[in-house]
Parts: C-alpha cells; structure tokens; sequence
C-alpha cells in the first residue's frame, strides 16, 4: 500500500512538474476561428510571433476573473462567449513577472475585432485634459464634459475604475 501511494504520489508530481515546460511572457488576442463570439488567446514571442510549444494549463485574470486556460499548440480558448463591445483585461503572472493587455473587443453582428490598448493613454488622456483645463479657463466646462463622456463610455463598456488603475499602474511599471 506504502509503495502504491509513493508510485501515485511521484506520478502526479510529475505529470504536473512537467505540464508546463514554457512560460508565456506576451500573448496576442484574437477572435476564435469557429467564430462562436469567443476570444484566442495565442502564446507569442517578443516579436509577436506565435509560440506553438505552448502547452498545458496556465492561470489568467480576465477582467478580474481568475481563469485556467487549456493552451494547445500555443492556443486557448475564453470559456465566455462576448455579448457586446467591451474591454477585456487580460493578465498572467509566472516567474519572469506579470504580463498583461487591455483590450478593447469590437462586435459588430457575429464578428468580433479585437484592439489592444496601450496602458499609458488611459495615464496621458486625462492628464491631458486637465493641463487643457488648466491653461484655458475658457475651456473648464468643455473639458468636464470630455471627462465625464470617457468616464462613461469606460465603464459602459466594462472597464470599472479598478482595472483602469490597475491597467494604468502595469503600463507604466512596464515602462520603467
């Protein structure tokens, strides 16, 4: 009985040991090809060039959302099917750091266009209407109004204030 349990015990290490033998350091996002209004994920190199040695199962956030995504020959499939235009924030954490994209998913009828956002204009778009404000007083109450409608078109569209600074922060960690 001892000798079953250390046999098991030593197989399932490692068959989990060896899972995942690559790390995902960047990942495209992509409309699925059975076009079932789900999102790929699809494992790439620093050149964003797919990684088809990708396999096995990693942990993601999708908008906050802790996932286990199956990657088969580099890709995997968002359990979800995408209802409506939305932003989607995708982030993985392995041991070279986290890696993570803000995208903006574009439906339109059964077509899903998927569009990564970099993290600093979500820094530079309000700085910038402030340093308007305040360099044209004139200008104070157009700018509130530009202010609240990408507030609202943000969190109409899913990205709650959260992700906006968590994104924002992972963007200019990045930087530096």
């Amino acid at each position: 009985m001892k000798r079953l349990f250390i046999f098991f015990s030593l197989s399932l290490i490692s068959f989990f040991g060896f899972a995942q033998t690559a790390a995902i350091n960047n990942f495209l996002v992509k409309e699925n090809l059975l076009k079932n209004n789900k999102l790929a994920i699809i494992a790439a190199d620093s050149l964003n060039k797919p990684n088809e040695n990708i396999n096995g199962i990693y942990t993601f956030s999708v908008s906050g959302f802790t996932q286990s995504l199956k990657f088969n020959d580099g890709v995997a499939v968002l359990p979800l099917p995408i209802e409506r235009s939305t932003f989607v924030y995708l982030k993985h954490q392995n041991d070279t750091g986290t890696h993570s994209k803000l995208v903006y998913v574009y439906k339109k009828d059964t077509d899903l266009s998927p569009y990564t956002i970099n993290s600093l204009w979500l820094f530079i778009i309000p700085i910038v209407l402030i340093l308007i404000a305040f360099a044209f007083r004139k200008l104070i109450i157009f700018v509130a109004i530009v202010f609240v409608i990408f507030i609202y078109f943000n969190h109409s569209n899913g990205l709650n204030l959260s992700t906006f600074f968590e994104s924002t922060f992972d963007g200019l960690k990045n930087l530096f």
